[in-house]
């Protein structure tokens, strides 16, 4: 039922989430008692009705729960997902969250979100530094790139080679993929197929109209039509053609790249084709006779586009990583605004979406590139101004601190029961999304 490229998913994943829940709540746990809180409870996981594992050290349990939806620190006085109105009723004491000034709770709700923001940013400096940076410039893709049929409207061709992005050139010429999705962009400076240089004006509401579009990509490399091998029995290998030749033209019409060779077949029913290709430095014209589904039994050569590793030093890699880490979050949060579209919403994904963010095969770089994404959203999710989250009791706290006066313990009981059921109610739609879509596909 389950392939095993699955339970390596699931596996990353729940290994990934193990990690970051844990430093999460580590994150309150720390200042929590460095401020003289008394922490109750510190769990990985939750434990609803059952413990898999707990031990009570000091004051503190700790333990991990069975159910993996997250984790939770439940320190004494503090209005929380657990509502304890008991001991909330009693006189408050020293050790409470609720007896510490307001500064102090703005620090420790602050601790987890701070933790998963830095974390995330330390494991792309890591990796940059443990394995390098991937480069794959403009020359590497000698026949430049194929635009979308939308972002043809605003000036660019196919064959355009990116010269630079508001004056600067890519490392990864891909990028401009994301660049032109979430990021705010002036110009980019194109060469054109026949050499001529120039520069496309983009529109401010670009990557709105790339995601309502539903062209997500917009660009792909061009590949030229270079033949990586000729099945047995084939048209193609009664003809002549070999592993390495490369089509230049069809019936005397030239052939740019492989999207020209396909459309071409795609296009033109003749039964026999003159195909001329280059083999080395020497041409040849092949008389083949097509297959009676129009094919000519030849696989394209895949590799044909390759990456650069670029070995980095420490320093370098401190800066890179927070460099990659700061566009990752600026992209994560400007790509937020889409799930308040109609599109966007449908789009939404629970743990499944997350899952397929990790590499179908075990592989730590992979592992931890996710891992670090992960952490970085985690931080912004948090963050945000909903009852139950860390980012509603941090939109109290500076209430409190601005006005002087603290919300009264009955209305932060009613708003954090709120925030429970409206994140229960996205969980669920999340996970309801990935469930309609693998039921779909």
């Amino acid at each position: 039922m389950f392939s095993p490229e699955f339970f390596i998913k699931a596996t990353q994943l729940l290994l990934s989430l193990s990690i970051l829940i844990a430093l999460h709540e580590l994150g309150h746990f720390i200042p929590a008692r460095i401020f003289g809180c008394r922490v109750e409870k510190f769990y990985l996981f939750f434990d609803i009705k059952y413990s898999l594992f707990k031990k009570k050290i000091g004051d503190t349990v700790y333990g991990i729960g069975w159910l993996p939806l997250g984790g939770y620190v439940k320190i004494s006085g503090m209005i929380d997902e657990s509502f304890d109105k008991e001991q909330m009723e009693k006189p408050p004491q020293p050790w409470e969250f609720r007896s510490k000034p307001a500064w102090q709770r703005l620090i420790i709700m602050l601790g987890g979100v701070t933790v998963n923001l830095l974390l995330g940013f330390f494991i792309y400096m890591m990796v940059l530094f443990v394995w390098g940076k991937e480069t794959l410039p403009q020359e590497n893709i000698p026949l430049g790139l194929e635009p979308s049929a939308f972002i043809q409207e605003i000036g660019f061709d196919k064959g355009d080679k990116i010269i630079d992005v508001d004056g600067k050139e890519l490392e990864n010429v891909l990028e401009i993929n994301r660049i032109l999705l979430l990021r705010p962009v002036d110009k980019v400076k194109v060469e054109k197929i026949d050499g001529s240089i120039s520069e496309i004006k983009i529109p401010e509401n670009i990557g709105n109209d790339i995601f309502q579009s539903g062209q997500m990509r917009s660009f792909d490399p061009l590949f030229s039509a270079t033949i990586d091998s000729v099945y047995n029995d084939s048209p193609a290998l009664y003809a002549g053609m070999q592993s390495g030749d490369v089509i230049v033209s069809v019936n005397g019409q030239s052939i740019y790249d492989w999207g020209d060779f396909s459309n071409w077949i795609d296009n033109n029913p003749d039964d026999i084709i003159d195909v001329e290709v280059e083999r080395g430095s020497s041409t040849y014209k092949l008389n083949i006779d097509r297959n009676d589904d129009g094919t000519i039994g030849v696989l394209l050569r895949s590799d044909q586009i390759k990456t650069t590793n670029k070995k980095l030093g420490l320093s370098e890699s401190i800066v890179q990583g927070f460099n990659y880490g700061y566009w990752m979050l600026y992209e994560y949060v400007a790509g937020f605004s889409f799930v308040f579209t109609k599109k966007g919403a449908s789009q939404l994904g629970g743990f499944g979406t997350i899952g397929n963010i990790f590499p179908a095969k075990w592989d730590w770089k992979g592992f931890w590139l996710s891992t670090a994404l992960i952490s970085i959203i985690l931080a912004f999710m948090n963050v945000l101004p909903i009852p139950a989250l860390d980012g509603g009791h941090v939109m109290f706290l500076l209430y409190e601190i601005v006005s002087g006066r603290k919300p009264s313990d009955k209305f932060m009981e009613v708003s954090t029961m709120i925030g429970f059921f409206i994140l229960i109610a996205i969980v669920l739609y999340a996970n309801g999304n990935d469930i309609v879509r693998a039921f779909a596909n």
